[in-house]
């Protein structure tokens, strides 16, 4: 990818950084840097308003084509946006599965008629999303998924447990994996269907977490309904639609999540400096290393944008989430014993804290790395497929 801005793209960057100056004020100032990965229960109201303030100037979506009611802006521009959001220290959003995941989807494969019925709401901010992908007996190998749906009348039925659903418990509507036939092969049968949150066929548990927060949940699916046309794609060809969905997952956003892996190795630099670990020629290693990992991050992030989100996908996640795990580490090993002790009781956790424990699910979410080995070595050099019992 060719990174040379042009004047209209410094134009640009100007444009976003003094918007996100002038709106971080007031009551929106205090939620700099709420949010994210293991914080997600932080000011999620307010940040929802935030949003929505995004939304109302322009700013919610814009990667999408202007016609489905986005900015349309080039890689560049995008790069610039969420380099500009992060380095402002503003908010993690909350709309990031319908503006990032669901929304291209439709795009891409829906009908005319759902994107005209749920892409508005997305660019408004007004329906949020969640992803019923994962279950408890198929989690990395999601083909093996077991949910099943069925045609009575105008409608589906759905009977089937999800886990791990990202914010299934704020969200209106989730998209769903569902078996709805069967084939010669278990990818075949499975359709991406569209469904509402909010009904008495759906019942959601919060996963209470290390960092005694609950993100995740699990989703019970006990005769809940949709209606027949929110299939996107065809009845049982729902993996090619969530192979793509997947394949959205891991774009222009990732530089932002990389703008924030700075932030914490900042503060982990600076923990060193002042309590003296500093010293320490082992954590001076450790941490040019983990300058030197950033870097090389950012660097195949912006490499792999241009192109075809498939195996490089793969790679991407194997670079990460093991170099963010082991940030998490660095930062226990620089707090040294008082890492050991709560901040406040009962468990009131510091930023590191939360970043150790969390960060130990990085190389399992969103495909682990047992996986991402496998898809590299069966689809790329051409080895034989692990055997499985």
């Amino acid at each position: 990818m060719d990174l040379t801005y042009s004047v209209e793209d410094d134009e640009f960057r100007h444009e976003i950084r003094e918007w996100l100056e002038s709106n971080l004020v007031g009551t929106f100032a205090q939620l700099r840097g709420l949010g994210g990965s293991g914080r997600e229960h932080e000011a999620f109201e307010e940040r929802l308003e935030w949003n929505r303030h995004l939304a109302a100037h322009g700013w919610s979506c814009v990667s999408w084509p202007r016609e489905y009611g986005g900015r349309g802006l080039s890689l560049q521009q995008q790069v610039i946006f969420h380099e500009e959001y992060a380095n402002a220290n503003a908010p993690a959003r909350v709309n990031h599965l319908g503006e990032e995941l669901l929304g291209p989807t439709l795009i891409a494969f829906g009908t005319s008629e759902q994107q005209a019925r749920f892409l508005p709401r997305i660019v408004a901010v007004e329906e949020l999303w969640c992803q019923g992908y994962s279950e408890p007996g198929a989690g990395s190998d999601l083909a093996a998924v077991s949910t099943r749906a069925r045609l009575d009348g105008g409608e589906w039925v759905i009977e089937g447990q999800k886990v791990w659903t990202s914010l299934a418990h704020t969200a209106d509507w989730c998209f769903v994996l569902a078996r709805t036939g069967s084939g010669p092969r278990k990818h075949d049968g499975l359709s991406y269907l569209l469904v509402p949150m909010r009904q008495s066929g759906v019942q959601i548990r919060p996963i209470l977490q290390l960092t005694g927060t609950s993100e995740f949940n699990e989703v019970f699916f006990d005769g809940a309904v949709t209606e027949a046309d929110l299939v996107v794609g065809e009845a049982g060809s729902g993996w090619s639609v969530a192979m793509g969905t997947l394949g959205f997952e891991r774009g222009v956003s990732t530089l932002a999540q990389q703008i924030a892996f700075q932030r914490e190795l900042h503060l982990i630099v600076e923990l060193a400096r002042s309590n003296g670990a500093i010293a320490d020629p082992i954590i001076q290693d450790k941490i040019v290393a983990a300058h030197m990992g950033l870097d090389m991050l950012r660097l195949h992030g912006l490499r792999t944008l241009s192109g075809e989100q498939g195996i490089e996908a793969s790679i991407t996640k194997l670079l990460w989430a093991p170099w963010h795990r082991s940030l998490g580490e660095l930062g226990m090993a620089v707090a040294g014993a008082g890492s050991l002790t709560v901040a406040e009781a009962p468990y009131q956790l510091d930023e590191l804290q939360s970043l150790f424990l969390f960060s130990r699910a990085d190389t399992l979410y969103g495909g682990s790395d047992e996986i991402q080995r496998n898809v590299i070595a069966e689809r790329v050099l051409g080895l034989p497929k692990e055997a499985r019992s």
